[in-house]
């Protein structure tokens, strides 16, 4: 069990998303007039070095996150990273409300076989105690994550291997959850007591976090993401992996690619929002959500701002969560237009200055 890395306090650390395109970095401290962003760094991953979210190549990685070691001050040694994908597990459970965090960790060890699909000596299991629960006030609602041991096992050693101790090994939907507050700048006054939809859409899984009244109550990821997008223009213009994801960058394809292949991409990502906000509200017995945010490499994409909130009739912006900070002087301005990107990245930074999950 590796309970220590996700419970115990961190210091000030650095949040790595290890990401199948892409390693990012992002450094905060805290001060009396709020946050300031640090350094905020990228840098590209090898393909096929992770696989449905599952490290392959441990000394690749590692050998990345070295690169990105010599951008972040040499004085912070900690970082926090996450894990995400079908082996990590989420549940709200209800325990005895008399039970103290010992008991709570006792009985729910005992119980864990039940609730985890997994051989118990290959998980690592993790709890949260969040509030009474209403409907029973006898029981405590307890947020309990599992995650094979041996994810959690890669992310510390490719951690190590670039140069930094892990502290925090988090779950890649809490972590985007934990960014709500740093989008509130970018949503009307009243989001704070709103429902809130925060969608990262990456290379290749999709996160989807609701929050309502800034209070984390639902996460679901998905296999979708940027990456099918980058194939539609491999199989149209006949272009390499590489070439496909330049042009894309760069807007460089061809005068008609709207029509080719955006048109069809943007129906696409309509549909998968779509429904995943309706399995959120089918399952939670909520009648809609208020706002709308979207991050990942997906929310550059052009037109996804305006097509979302037209199609899904929801008030939609694209994620900024560094425009209300104070920025340091290294702070690169065309690293600073991919804000977007680093959403799972800055929630990994802010467990500097907050012990659980959300």
């Amino acid at each position: 069990m590796l309970n220590k890395l996700f419970k115990k306090k961190a210091q000030m650390m650095v949040g790595i998303d290890i990401g199948s395109h892409a390693v990012k970095a992002v450094l905060l401290s805290n001060g009396s007039q709020g946050y300031t962003l640090e350094c905020l760094a990228m840098e590209p991953m090898p393909r096929g070095v992770i696989v449905d979210r599952e490290i392959q190549d441990m000394e690749a990685i590692g050998n990345v996150i070295g690169r990105l070691r010599k951008k972040v001050s040499s004085s912070v040694k900690h970082a926090a990273a996450a894990v995400s994908g079908q082996t990590v597990i989420t549940k709200i459970i209800y325990m005895d409300v008399a039970l103290n965090e010992e008991e709570l960790a006792n009985q729910i060890e005992i119980e864990a076989d039940s609730l985890i699909p997994y051989p118990l000596d290959e998980v690592s299991l993790d709890f949260e105690s969040l509030d009474v629960n209403e409907s029973d006030p006898s029981k405590i609602n307890v947020l309990l994550s599992a995650a094979r041991t041996e994810s959690i096992e890669a992310r510390v050693t490719t951690l190590d291997m670039g140069g930094f101790e892990a502290k925090v090994i988090d779950v890649e939907s809490y972590a985007v959850s934990r960014t709500h507050d740093l989008c509130l700048a970018n949503l009307p006054d009243d989001a704070a007591d709103k429902m809130v939809a925060i969608v990262d859409i990456g290379a290749t899984m999709t996160l989807l976090s609701v929050t309502d009244g800034g209070k984390h109550i639902y996460s679901r990821d998905q296999i979708f993401g940027g990456e099918q997008y980058t194939r539609s223009i491999i199989s149209y213009y006949n272009m390499s992996f590489e070439e496909a994801e330049s042009a894309k960058v760069n807007g460089e394809l061809p005068p008609n690619f709207t029509f080719e292949v955006l048109a069809p991409f943007h129906t696409i990502l309509v549909q998968q929002i779509r429904r995943a906000i309706q399995m959120f509200l089918t399952s939670s017995g909520h009648e809609k959500v208020d706002y709308l945010v979207i991050s990942g490499g997906t929310a550059l994409v052009e037109g996804v701002q305006e097509l979302l909130a037209e199609e899904l009739g929801i008030h939609t912006v694209i994620a900024a969560p560094f425009s209300d900070m104070k920025l340091a002087k290294n702070i690169d301005e065309e690293m600073l237009a991919l804000a977007p990107q680093f959403m799972v990245a800055a929630g990994l930074a802010l467990r500097s200055f907050s012990p659980w999950h959300i």
